[in-house]
């Protein structure tokens, strides 16, 4: 992009934004130039493309896993008095991202026979933020081609399994769980002014839940099941002899988490999205709450400048004390 443009329904951009210009989809359905697509640009990370005509956008939503989906952009605003705000889990509410980026590394390991491994900085934007299935998808494709998500699963559940039944334990990692800077204040602001409070998450239940209620009982806070209005997670993992449900190919950056928090769990129509907002440190956590129709405010500390997705924030912030200036 050598000047600002303008893509419709997603806002205006400057060749330092982060987004990548495109001549084609990555699919080859679209080109710029033909059938009225007037612009093509993708996110940092290469994971959502956005196709723009004169009138409206499309994003398409690239898949690891061979399911990608095509969905329509919507404009956003954040219209006061807010009904609820729909947060995110990891990097947002808890400070998590490195255990389960050293559970990655150790499933990698397993793969590999190789204790000593480890993950290198430019794996971090690939290996954070999506599914389980992704990240172990990119892991694979990089160290050690010819194996398999499933033979990665079984050792990504082994440790996890593990890790997490020590830390509620009370041993396993220490750090493994820190409740985010200013995050009780932030809450309890929000149920003061009865602000919905809706908690969003890719990861999986038996790993998501552990880490809201270990940083619940750092700051007092109760069971977090009676505290958020809604609570939606990735659901369970598909194992040998148990019934799994979806999770593993909807994740963020699709929009079905965020959407089904707020039409589902907190019961707001699509009509009134305007008095939601979403809080977010990710790239693909933006860009699936700029899907599902909400105006999002990022969180420093994440890999949103990395992934090229500062720019579709409504606001950016340092802090969740910062974030709630704006949302009261």
């Amino acid at each position: 992009m050598s000047e600002r443009i303008v893509i419709p329904d997603l806002g205006a951009f400057s060749p330092d934004d982060g987004l990548v210009p495109l001549q084609v989809c990555s699919d080859g359905f679209f080109r710029v130039g033909k059938d009225g697509v007037e612009t093509i640009v993708r996110t940092g990370d290469g994971k959502v493309e956005f196709i723009a005509f004169a009138d409206r956008t499309q994003a398409y939503v690239r898949s690891a896993l061979g399911y990608p989906a095509y969905y329509p952009v919507h404009p956003v605003s954040i219209d006061r008095p807010l009904q609820a705000v729909l947060m995110d889990l990891d990097g947002t509410s808890v400070r998590s991202e490195g255990f389960w980026i050293w559970i990655i590394q150790m499933t990698i390991a397993s793969l590999l026979g190789n204790p000593r491994f480890e993950l290198e900085d430019a794996d971090l934007p690939y290996v954070s933020g999506h599914s389980v299935s992704e990240h172990l998808q990119y892991g694979i494709d990089k160290y050690c081609p010819g194996r398999t998500v499933e033979e990665a699963r079984r050792f990504y559940f082994e440790h996890t399994h593990r890790e997490l039944q020590a830390i509620l334990a009370g041993g396993g990692r220490a750090d493994a769980f820190v409740p985010t800077p200013g995050l009780k204040d932030f809450l309890l602001a929000l149920k003061g002014r009865g602000i919905k409070i809706g908690l969003v998450t890719s990861g999986l239940y038996e790993k998501a839940y552990p880490e809201i209620l270990s940083a619940f009982r750092t700051l007092g806070l109760g069971d977090p099941r009676d505290f958020y209005d809604a609570i939606i997670t990735a659901g369970f993992p598909l194992r040998q002899g148990e019934t799994g449900t979806l999770g593993e190919l909807s994740p963020k950056p699709h929009p079905w988490l965020y959407a089904e928090t707020s039409r589902v769990g907190l019961g707001i129509p699509f009509e009134a999205r305007g008095r939601v907002v979403g809080i977010e440190d990710s790239g693909a956590g933006i860009c699936a709450i700029r899907l599902a129709g909400f105006a999002p405010i990022g969180l420093s500390g994440g890999n949103i400048i990395e992934s090229g997705t500062r720019a579709l924030c409504s606001h950016y912030c340092d802090s969740l004390a910062e974030a709630l200036q704006l949302i009261l």
